[in-house]
């Protein structure tokens, strides 16, 4: 096959965003709840997100920042050092792309939206009643990395409990992907549900 090769250098920000998030599909969507300084509860979705260790349990997102202004969820979670990360489904994926509004610090999406808060275990950021996993987590670590045009924030976060609504359970008490109906996030306003689900034996 013919091949077009691209400079990453060569191309803007922009188009550099564009050719990643259309070609690094599906992504799964971090809809992720932070508390500010004002003790406002925020939520907003990010895509460039995933598991990274299960010893311990971590997951990573990605934040870029605006106009070199950290976003508030990146803000809120290096100054609070907790935060929670909710798995969007295809019952709650208008109301997580709702959050993703630019408001102010002190405006709540959470309120703006009309998502239910509900109290968390082991953090003190609420989580969403309105999604069937979320994950508990504390601040790991964050890095932030440098571009030709601006700069990106990375969170690590430790998961320190998981919720798990029963009704996605299957007999053996594994989640089943087919009660949780995961959404995905593709390139521009695209979204994916889940497809047609295969398995293959790997190799021993």
């Amino acid at each position: 096959m013919k091949m077009k090769p691209i400079d990453p250098k060569d191309i803007s920000k922009k188009e550099n965003y564009a050719f990643l998030t259309q070609t690094i599909v599906p992504r799964p969507i971090a809809f992720v709840t932070s508390l500010g300084e004002d003790g406002v509860l925020n939520a907003a979705p990010f895509s460039y997100f995933n598991v990274v260790s299960a010893d311990p349990p971590l997951v990573m997102i990605s934040i870029g920042k605006r106009a070199g202004e950290r976003k508030d969820t990146s803000r809120n979670i290096v100054e609070h050092g907790s935060f929670v990360v909710h798995v969007t489904d295809e019952d709650n994926v208008n109301e997580m792309n709702e959050t993703a509004a630019n408001l102010p610090p002190d405006e709540s999406e959470v309120e703006k939206v009309g998502l239910t808060p509900v109290k968390s275990t082991a953090v003190d950021v609420p989580g969403l009643q309105e999604a069937r996993i979320r994950f508990e987590c504390e601040l790991e670590q964050h890095m932030t990395f440098t571009g030709n045009e601006g700069e990106t924030d990375v969170i690590f976060g430790r998961i320190v409990h998981y919720h798990v609504a029963e009704d996605v359970l299957d007999k053996e008490g594994k989640v089943s992907v087919d009660k949780l109906k995961p959404v995905a996030r593709l390139g521009g306003k695209e979204y994916a549900k889940l497809g047609k689900v295969f398995t293959i034996d790997r190799p021993k």
